[in-house]
């Protein structure tokens, strides 16, 4: 029980986090436009939802990899990449 307050706890503070960054402006949204900036080197966090197409979602995390940025896997599946 006390397990299940803490993911929830962690959800939520999570969407927090997004919905801070989202309000900043600082995110591009979208496929092309975070293989972009990945190779441009500008992005700092990939976040990932869990409706992305198995090959797309190797791909972004093969480019994170090589331009050495983290990657998040979101659980949600309200945005389909995210770059901060």
């Amino acid at each position: 029980m006390v397990a299940a307050k803490k993911t929830k706890k962690t959800h939520e503070s999570i969407n927090n986090r997004l919905a801070l960054v989202m309000k900043s402006g600082k995110y591009t949204l979208g496929y092309k436009t975070v293989l972009k900036s990945l190779r441009s080197s500008k992005g700092k966090l990939i976040i990932i939802a869990n409706n992305c197409p198995p090959l797309r979602k190797s791909e972004i995390e093969y480019y994170a990899m090589l331009c050495k940025v983290g990657v998040h896997h979101y659980n949600g599946s309200m945005f389909l990449n995210l770059s901060l």
